[in-house]
């Protein structure tokens, strides 16, 4: 099957990228899209049917900082680059749909197994097994550094829009642009010291189960009737199937999964200390830091997981901003559910 690749009025540069993504893209399967261009020149990604593409070809493995990272990279090797960072209980097939997209686009896609899930493993047997949010930050540093990226577009939903959204923070020379799913969720174990009302502490159940030694273990021994039962919850109309939770869920036989996970959580309600390497950035990023790049901020009409309402984060990005709802049943795993909508926010912030 040939890709047609329409590029109207796009600059030369993109119409070379274009071309080599169609010769390039790497996720396995091929669909009869095309790239379009509007009356302004912008982009206009095909339509997608979430889960046409099942998986990536290969994955590749490198030192960075702490971790040796497993990760996938689709697209031209010279295009702009676009890190995507999944969530948990998830893993990097959240993205294959998107960043198949993306490549067919011209971007350089580069979908890392966050520490604790799949191919990535810490360097030495001694390193704490830390889930503290600068410290996934500082991962996504590391990588960058180690493939010799200097900025990337960050895009990024749970633990990734954290993760993201703490990069555009303390290192916006680094990210070009920025999409987050549920806006701006960066924050402090003593700004979570305050209770919410009983409906709103009872969503975050896990989370005091995982505080227990009984939770401990029994994330060790039930992690994947858990995640199965969180993907439920957090997108109640998704209808996935048995292949794609396994497809995921293989991610979290990672040996130091349930530590960085319990340690994540815990670290969060201060019930265990973070490593003082990171008590700078940590201070900088409870003060709530403001987002300067250009943003685009997405939410599910559908998301049964806690996440604050946009208006109360608006403040927060102070460079170009705009919000998106994505309707028809979009819960939290936003770019496995709608991938089109969520590629397609981050060719536009790109564009801004």
């Amino acid at each position: 099957m040939r890709r047609s690749v329409t590029t109207g009025e796009l600059n030369p540069l993109r119409r070379c990228l274009l071309g080599a993504a169609a010769a390039t893209i790497a996720a396995g399967t091929l669909w009869p899209g095309r790239v379009l261009a509007d009356a302004t020149g912008a982009m206009r990604l095909p339509a997608i049917r979430p889960g046409t593409v099942r998986s990536f070809v290969s994955l590749k493995q490198i030192e960075a900082g702490v971790l040796t990272v497993g990760y996938a990279e689709v697209g031209p090797a010279g295009g702009p680059v676009v890190m995507l960072l999944h969530g948990w209980p998830y893993d990097i097939h959240s993205y294959a749909d998107v960043a198949s997209l993306l490549a067919l686009a011209g971007y350089r896609v580069i979908v890392p197994h966050l520490r604790g899930y799949g191919t990535t493993r810490f360097l030495s047997g001694e390193a704490v097994r830390n889930g503290q949010q600068a410290a996934l930050a500082v991962d996504a540093i590391a990588l960058m550094d180690a493939l010799r990226i200097g900025r990337a577009i960050f895009a990024g939903y749970d633990w990734g829009a954290r993760t993201a959204d703490i990069v555009a923070a303390l290192w916006p020379e680094r990210c070009k642009g920025l999409v987050s799913v549920s806006g701006y969720l960066i924050g402090s174990p003593e700004a979570n010291r305050m209770p919410l009302p009983p409906e709103a502490e009872l969503q975050w159940w896990y989370q005091y189960y995982f505080a227990t030694e009984r939770g401990r273990d029994g994330y060790a021994r039930y992690r994947r009737e858990f995640a199965r039962l969180i993907w439920r919850l957090a997108s109640p109309r998704w209808d996935f199937d048995d292949a794609t939770f396994d497809r995921s869920a293989a991610s979290l036989d990672n040996p130091d999964h349930v530590a960085v996970v319990v340690h994540n959580y815990r670290w969060r309600l201060g019930l265990v200390a973070g490593e003082p390497k990171y008590d700078e950035l940590e201070r900088r990023l409870a003060g709530f830091p403001v987002i300067t790049v250009p943003t685009i901020t997405l939410e599910g009409d559908a998301n049964g997981a806690p996440h604050p309402d946009a208006a109360s984060y608006a403040g927060k990005f102070t460079g170009r901003y705009a919000h998106r709802v994505v309707t028809g049943g979009i819960g939290h795993n936003l770019p496995q559910e709608a991938p089109q909508a969520f590629a397609q926010a981050v060719v536009d912030v790109d564009a801004s």
